[in-house]
């Protein structure tokens, strides 16, 4: 029996310790100092509003632990042995190990801004960035978010909740410019300014940070030399693998931990997976580093085959994600670059009402599905991942539609002005064809 020690309790940690202890009879204990128990971190924003409490983001009751034998430890690793396959903890104890995996996440990037230091700034990442966002915008008027990613959005969201002026600055054309066409960048723009009373400024970036006499962020000074009064400023600029204790170990490092397909570092017996792990040899399409929350699961669950014996390389299928936009949800399945790239077509469908889209991107020669968008309206992941992993064509995934269309009951059907938009761009004559609920249901059958 070995004993396995994950620093870190996300995602991608817990994943591998419940799925090493249904494998084995491993001695398991999982290291970190953000919480006593696992939470679901994509509900941080949820707390801060009042829509959840801290107990219920907690997917397992307290007693799961104990039963599970999943041994918690509250600590910070501060150094690594390797050598001695020993751990150094912030309160001078040490504990050793069989099996390390390196679970430890990321960590709010922060740029060397001019005032950066100042109070009332900060990223939101773990449980004690809420406390602190907590605290830094009680009884706050206006405040400043740096960054057009979806953090950027929580974090506007959850201060409107609070009455909050919220000020944005992006320095691209549209909002995720990086990720987002143009068409759906436009959707998002609108979607916040108008409806939400956002103040986006684009093309716009921080130049400098003025504190008051407290040390408390007053204002800030954007690349325009316009000043913008706020009290809390949030930098959601990314984040970066979190291993500053590991510089002076042994163990690789690079933009994140280094690791090839089964997870494995350079050091026999240590992993790294999750937000931390960067790829030695990336996937296709893929990123080295792939900080989603479906990644590090799937990720926990590969490499608990490897330790308990069966090696099991990581295997990532068809790309997808899911995220909210305020009150318009949002899916991608595929390959949907902000650009069309040589030999891409492209289909894009928007309600009049300017708050629902579809985008198909397909090849030009065979017309094989390559990606998809949707906005304002939800597909079944099942179909579209089988749509992409099957080739099907343009034509093929435009006639069964309603394949896809999650939960019709309850949500508007949009199938037929989609279909007639597309006979109209592409001089195409596609009838929509019946839901195939025997398909759905035969094919979710047999994954069962």
């Amino acid at each position: 029996m070995k004993h396995v020690v994950i620093i870190g309790n996300g995602i991608s940690g817990i994943t591998t310790a419940r799925h090493i202890r249904k494998n084995s009879d491993h001695r398991i204990t999982v290291i970190s100092a953000e919480s006593d128990y696992f939470y679901s971190r994509t509900a941080l924003m949820y707390i801060y509003m009042g829509h959840m409490r801290l107990k219920e983001t907690q997917p397992y009751e307290n007693w799961f632990w104990e039963k599970n034998r999943i041994g918690l430890k509250k600590a910070y690793v501060q150094r690594v042995d390797t050598d001695k396959k020993t751990l150094y903890l912030n309160n001078n104890e040490t504990m050793d190990y069989d099996v390390l995996v390196l679970a430890v996440g990321s960590k709010p990037r922060k740029f060397g801004w001019p005032g950066v230091d100042s109070k009332g700034i900060q990223g939101l990442y773990s449980l004690q960035d809420l406390e602190m966002m907590e605290q830094n915008t009680q009884g706050i008027k206006n405040a400043v978010i740096v960054g057009g990613g979806l953090i950027g959005v929580e974090m506007a969201e959850m201060l409107q909740t609070r009455n909050i002026h919220v000020t944005f600055l992006v320095r691209e054309d549209w909002f995720w410019a990086g990720v987002m066409p143009e068409e759906e960048g436009a959707l998002i723009n609108r979607h916040m300014m108008d409806d939400h009373h956002v103040e986006l400024k684009l093309q716009t970036e921080l130049k400098e940070i003025i504190p008051d006499s407290s040390g408390r962020v007053q204002h800030i000074i954007t690349n325009h030399d316009e000043k913008i009064e706020c009290q809390f400023l949030g930098l959601t600029i990314g984040v970066q693998p979190n291993m500053d204790f590991l510089k002076d170990s042994k163990i690789e490092l690079n933009r994140g931990i280094v690791v090839n397909r089964f997870m494995e570092t350079n050091i026999p017996d240590v992993y790294a997976l999750g937000d931390c792990a960067e790829f030695s040899e990336p996937f296709p399409n893929r990123r080295p580093i792939e900080q989603v929350w479906y990644t590090g699961r799937m990720m926990g669950e590969a490499l608990a085959q490897t330790i308990c014996g069966n090696p099991t390389q990581y295997s990532p299928g068809i790309w997808f994600n899911s995220a909210k936009f305020f009150d318009i949800e949002y899916q991608t399945y595929g390959w949907v670059w902000n650009q069309l790239k040589e030999g891409e077509e492209t289909f894009y469908w928007e309600h009049s009402n300017g708050k629902i889209c579809l985008r198909l991107v397909y090849d030009q020669q065979s017309k094989r599905l390559l990606g998809i968008n949707v906005f304002g309206m939800r597909l079944r992941h099942e179909v579209c991942d089988r749509w992409i992993r099957e080739e099907r064509s343009i034509d093929h995934v435009i006639a069964h539609l309603r394949d896809a269309n999650f939960d019709p009951e309850f949500y508007k059907q949009h199938e037929s002005a989609i279909v007639a938009a597309y006979n109209q761009q592409t001089g195409s004559n596609i009838q929509l064809k019946k839901r195939s609920w025997a398909r759905i249901f035969n094919r979710k059958a047999q994954n069962v």
